[in-house]
């Protein structure tokens, strides 16, 4: 049985339970005790008497050493993720690799001075100073709350900079998938951490949301998941920090330069890894009209040669979505887009929560499928007539976190990194494409600008000072 890691990182004691399921059988695979908003009150308690001393040699050997002890429990970890989230074990495998590589990066970033030396006797004016700044761990509490579809690895995007910056955190991770949490968590106290730098609350969000958002120990609040939460969140915050990292509606943009097999090849892995369930996954594929027949030809082949099912089986490429509910809704949309005067060519099988990888064209940029966040494995493809073309209607969404383009000219290039509204742009890439140390995040209903990656949450998760002293 796994319970929540409350109060120091004790198993808190609970009267109620949560279940958690294996989304491709049913089976249930654990459960997780229900906190109480005492029970959450009490941990930002623990956490805002708790004062960090940890050097930054002693951060960045925790991280380095839960690393490297993820590193040897790969199979462990990766089917515990197969198992409550549905997503197949290649998927799995993979996370837990990027898992570690930002257990590293965070070490890394740990060991950094992130001080800066200004000199001020630069005008007339000036003086023989030097000012000096620095970043120092907030006053009071982050409150973190991740989403179901990466279980893991979300979860090390919101802790490793906490550690990294000697703060403490409070984090809820989605009750769909807690178990994976609790277990990064119970690693890194193997590995050192003490408890009070991080403890986990499982159970549900309508009971304990406004406790994680109020709570008067909380500094900052660090949210990834649904537009509509994070508005909430931001209404309900007041006068807090908050990061948001919201959806997307992520354009695959294929120029008449592109290489098709190339573009195609792209265009599937970016719309079916991890079930299409990534706020970055291909959600929209923009096709010239001069090949967007060969284009759609190849996609549909490939898609056909894509095996889904049983997430468990090594040779299975896409597991299920992460719930019944959700593939039903992809399955509406998808029939609504049909009704609307879209093809279907491939796949809207579903089975449960298992749903088969989807093609559709002649999609319009109004049909609410590729309006709204379709968040799972459909390849709506539109056509487009030229580059002014594709820039409207990639600007034609509620979102702007990423995108993918296929060309080989710059001008292009040069006009889609200048003039597509969103956060990241990724020339022969998918929009999915990064490492875990750069900036990432959007705009619009996509986030508020702020990045993510342990550079940029680190600047997030701390308060700047500065001080001055004589100098000869």
């Amino acid at each position: 049985m796994t319970k929540p890691l409350l109060l120091g990182g004790e198993p808190a004691h609970s009267e109620r339970f949560l279940d958690v399921h294996h989304p491709y059988t049913g089976a249930r695979i654990g459960v997780v005790a229900m906190a109480t908003v005492d029970q959450v009150r009490e941990a930002f308690r623990i956490a805002q008497a708790y004062r960090p001393a940890l050097s930054r040699y002693e951060r960045a050997d925790i991280m380095n050493r839960a690393a490297a002890m993820l590193r040897m429990r790969l199979a462990e970890a990766a089917r515990l993720i197969s198992l409550e989230s549905g997503l197949c074990q290649k998927d799995a495998i993979y996370e837990i690799g990027r898992v570690a590589d930002v257990l590293n990066f965070g070490a890394n970033e740990a060991l950094r001075d992130d001080g800066q030396v200004f000199s001020c006797d630069l005008t007339p004016h000036g003086k023989r100073r030097k000012v000096i700044t620095m970043r120092e761990p907030l006053q009071g509490v982050i409150t973190a709350i991740t989403p179901f579809n990466h279980p893991m690895n979300q979860v090390a995007h919101k802790v490793v900079p906490s550690i990294a910056t000697n703060n403490r955190m409070v984090l809820k991770p989605s009750e769909k998938v807690p178990l994976s949490a609790c277990y990064f968590a119970e690693l890194l106290y193997e590995a050192g951490l003490p408890p009070e730098m991080l403890q986990i609350v499982t159970g549900d969000p309508r009971e304990i949301a406004d406790e994680l958002i109020g709570n008067p120990h909380v500094d900052l609040i660090t949210f990834t998941g649904g537009v509509a939460i994070g508005k909430h969140i931001a209404a309900r915050a007041g006068y807090r920090r908050i990061v948001l990292e919201l959806g997307g509606n992520d354009p695959l943009i294929v120029m008449e330069d592109a290489d098709i097999e190339r573009a195609a090849e792209l265009a599937v892995q970016g719309s079916y890894k991890n079930s299409g369930q990534r706020c970055t996954a291909v959600k929209r594929m923009l096709v010239h009209a001069s090949l967007v027949g060969e284009f759609t030809e190849m996609v549909v082949e490939k898609t056909r040669h894509w095996r889904y099912g049983d997430p468990m089986d090594a040779d299975t490429d896409m597991g299920t979505v992460i719930d019944e509910a959700a593939a039903m809704l992809f399955e509406q949309r998808v029939n609504a887009a049909v009704s609307q005067g879209a093809r279907l060519l491939i796949g809207n099988h579903r089975d449960g929560a298992l749903y088969s990888p989807t093609v559709l064209d002649n999609v319009h940029p109004d049909m609410a499928l590729v309006r709204q966040e379709t968040f799972g494995p459909v390849s709506p493809i539109i056509v487009f007539k030229d580059i002014d073309d594709a820039i409207r209607i990639s600007n034609g969404t509620a979102f702007g976190l990423s995108s993918g383009v296929c060309t080989n000219r710059m001008d292009y290039a040069t006009r889609f990194a200048n003039e597509l509204h969103v956060g990241n742009v990724n020339i022969w890439e998918v929009p999915g494409y990064r490492i875990e140390l750069t900036p990432f995040g959007g705009i619009k209903d996509s986030g508020l600008g702020y990045k993510e990656g342990v550079q940029e949450a680190i600047k997030s998760f701390t308060n700047g000072k500065t001080f001055t002293l004589p100098w000869a």
